[in-house]
């Protein structure tokens, strides 16, 4: 028997606030995370601004001591599971540990500790080097700490598609809740690239905006775009079985009904410009909820702001929806997390459809008619939406699509 998959906990540290309620606070007003970069001196990168966190206090959730053992992105994803863990009431009681699970993508994992320990090697020779570089810099070790502190012995693993990891992770972990497999499941993603290496390796890309304003930085889908905002932080989501929710009374903040996921095996780091797998990730999303496109109020676009993915995506919306469908992207606010962005997203979605208030796509002057997709405004943000698709698409060609349900 399938299972159905709601959503008992949700928990994000954004560029926009460390909780939920914060990060939508300022989704709701509209207001954008980007400031100029303090982690190190961005000049000769010709980068200007980040979305960096704000007063980020790692030890009001985490031990001192266990923390400094921890790469950035394990600091971030733990710090948003014990939040969303704090709201579903997972706790030993809950849940066997045989079936709870965890499953956190990241994009990049440890970066921060990778250029300090290779810069330390480089300054001072192979033997300075940490005897925690490895535990602390490779990408499962979020996923790991995440099970460690909740004692989750059924499936733990990470997941590595660039920026659809955290879309992929919960696809995944809603899988395993829907075939039986595991009751709860705690998913999402982290990532933490604001660093140098991080900043200069996207940069020579030509993949970042050199804006010095933050409100004409990360534009997604305006004629003038060009580049993405880097971000940092992590989203994370508690699922569960509905059975398994609503026999211990669980608050549910959502459902997910479905999951596409597919390949443009196209080009390295280039969107398939037609679009074509894109929105293959979609109809296979919508296709699995039972439902029609028409049934389908709002698409949290990947967005990122670069000319190629916005018009690719617009094409691949427009493919799916033959009416128009109402589109934002978030990142217009928080930035790219790359392979934590995802579960923010889905955070913001889930939240959004609880709140029946979408999210605005902020900063657009000039809409590119070469994405000719209905923006969420102030005119017609507040909606009634049951049903939302959150979009990711991922260098390496992955796409990864997760269709989200109102709970009534």
């Amino acid at each position: 028997m399938t299972q159905r998959v709601v959503v008992t906990g949700m928990g994000a540290v954004t560029p926009l606030g460390n909780d939920v309620t914060t990060t939508m606070t300022q989704i709701n007003a509209g207001h954008v995370g980007f400031a100029p970069i303090t982690k190190f001196d961005a000049t000769d990168t010709g980068i200007n601004l980040a979305g960096e966190l704000k007063n980020f206090a790692v030890t009001t959730r985490l031990d001192k001591r266990l923390s400094k053992r921890l790469d950035l992105f394990s600091q971030y994803a733990l710090y948003s599971a014990l939040e969303a863990a704090e709201q579903a009431g997972l706790t030993a009681e809950v849940v066997a540990p045989e079936r709870l699970g965890v499953i956190v993508g990241s994009g990049i994992g440890g970066l921060t500790t990778i250029e300090a320990q290779v810069t330390k090697m480089n300054a001072k020779g192979p033997q300075r080097v940490s005897p925690l570089f490895v535990p602390e810099s490779i990408v499962n070790m979020a996923a790991g700490n995440v099970a460690l502190q909740f004692n989750a012995r059924n499936i733990c693993t990470a997941v590595v598609t660039a920026c659809s990891s955290g879309t992929n992770a919960i696809g995944d972990a809603f899988r395993e809740i829907q075939s039986g497999r595991a009751d709860m499941m705690i998913a999402g993603g982290a990532e933490a690239p604001i660093n140098q290496i991080g900043i200069a390796g996207f940069a020579a890309l030509s993949a970042l905006s050199t804006a010095t304003d933050p409100q004409r930085a990360s534009i997604p889908f305006d004629v003038d775009r060009d580049g993405f905002v880097m971000g940092e932080g992590a989203g994370m989501l508690i699922l569960e079985s509905f059975d398994h929710a609503q026999q211990r009374g669980a608050t549910i903040y959502g459902e997910v009904t479905g999951y596409g996921s597919t390949c443009d095996a196209y080009h390295m780091t280039a969107p398939d410009p037609t679009g074509a797998q894109a929105a293959r990730a979609m109809q296979l999303a919508i296709d699995e909820t039972g439902l029609t496109t028409g049934d389908f109020g709002y698409v949290n676009a990947h967005g990122t702001s670069t000319q190629a993915n916005d018009n690719a995506e617009a094409a691949a919306i427009n493919q799916i929806f033959k009416t128009p469908v109402l589109v934002s992207s978030t990142k217009s606010m928080t930035g790219h997390l790359l392979g934590a962005g995802g579960a923010i997203e889905a955070v913001i979605t889930l939240a959004a459809l609880r709140q029946q208030q979408l999210p605005l796509n902020v900063g657009v002057a000039t809409q590119d008619p070469a994405c000719p997709v209905q923006l969420v405004t102030a005119a017609n943000q507040n909606q009634p939406v049951a049903n939302a698709l959150s979009n990711s698409f991922g260098f390496g060609g992955h796409n990864a699509v997760l269709a989200l349900r109102k709970w009534a």
